[in-house]
């Protein structure tokens, strides 16, 4: 299985920047067995079914970027360098994982200050990051981080624009609450409160749960094999009464619908002995064709990059021609791509 296989033309013009208003507005791809069908997110009730279950991700993403100076005061007197900073995962201790640019303007020991609130300590440098410890923790870490912090905007829009206030709303589910990821889980962007009552009163269950998204989600594939490929690991957690929820609706005969990948590779990381049970811990599911599927019975989810895991991950949920069919149908279609683009829905 060669990454190749996983390629396609994509226009630049069809990379979103900026999200459908209102959020249920934006377009919606239907893939059913042997149908392709162009609908908006706001009908997708027409193809959900009393006793469907709806898996959200309750992820909350942090304002992660910052830009700071370092001071250093030396023979010719004071000098300082700005840094941008983007965190990349808590470690224990109330530390945090980093990239610095430049990492090399930084020494450890120093102190770069990004408001007269928040500065950190760069700690260490490991592997082309940086370990730094922050002046504040806790409800003071998250209010500084708030003021200071603007939304890591993944580099495909960050490329095309700077992230600003609005990507601050834009950025966020409307049901996101527990703070950790540095990228938000797109498909559930698309989710506004009108629509998720009138899911709601057609007797459509939801169930949260929680994957922090890293950074690394943007992450090339370097390999030719993709079977070789090593996914980056992300903190997970299907709770208890989470996993009866989703294991009453199985035995009901009714359908499990994740909302985005990132909450599929969770439930199917916490159901690799074939049935959905409470789970907590780091996960590197990798899903390419060929992979069996416990819980997922369709799914909602934007549209992928080239050569990208995500791409491997729903062409093996539907098979590799018919993701050749909706992607080809995507781009002839003018549908937009990436975390402010449209979405899908995938029936295998």
């Amino acid at each position: 299985m060669q990454l190749s296989d996983f390629d396609f033309d994509l226009p630049e013009r069809l990379i979103a920047t900026r999200p459908a208003r209102p959020r249920s507005s934006a377009r919606l791809l239907v893939a059913e067995p042997g149908a392709i069908r162009d609908a908006v997110v706001r009908d997708l009730t027409d193809w959900l079914r009393p006793g469907d279950r709806l898996v959200l991700n309750d992820t909350r993403v942090i304002p992660a970027r910052l830009s700071g100076t370092r001071a250093r005061t030396g023979a010719e007197g004071e000098t300082e360098a700005r840094i941008e900073v983007t965190l990349l995962e808590p470690k224990p201790g109330g530390l945090w994982s980093a990239l610095l640019k430049p990492l090399k303007k930084v020494r450890e020991g120093e102190v770069i200050r990004f408001s007269p609130d928040l500065s950190a300590r760069l700690m260490a440098k490991e592997d082309g990051q940086g370990v730094l410890e922050f002046n504040l923790t806790g409800d003071d870490f998250d209010a500084a981080l708030a003021e200071a912090g603007a939304m890591p905007l993944p580099p495909y829009i960050a490329a095309l624009r700077a992230p600003d206030d609005q990507d601050k709303a834009d950025y966020q589910t409307v049901w996101a609450e527990k703070s950790g990821a540095v990228a938000a889980p797109t498909a559930s962007l698309h989710f506004d409160q009108p629509l998720l009552d009138r899911i709601a009163t057609m007797g459509v269950n939801t169930t949260r749960v929680t994957l922090h998204v890293g950074a690394g989600t943007f992450l090339p594939v370097k390999v030719d094999d993709v079977t070789t490929h090593r996914m980056h690991a992300e903190w997970g957690e299907v709770t208890p009464a989470a996993a009866a929820e989703i294991a009453a609706t199985k035995a009901a005969g009714h359908r499990v619908i994740p909302v985005g990948t990132t909450a599929l590779r969770l439930i199917e990381s916490a159901a690799r002995s074939g049935t959905i049970e409470p789970w907590r811990g780091e996960t590197d599911i990798f899903i390419y064709p060929g992979f069996t599927f416990h819980v997922t019975d369709a799914l909602m989810t934007n549209f992928h990059l080239p050569k990208s895991t995500l791409l491997m991950l729903v062409s093996a949920l539907i098979g590799q021609d018919r993701i050749r069919a909706v992607y080809d149908h995507a781009v002839a279609e003018n549908y937009r791509f990436f975390s402010y683009g449209d979405a899908s829905l995938l029936i295998p």
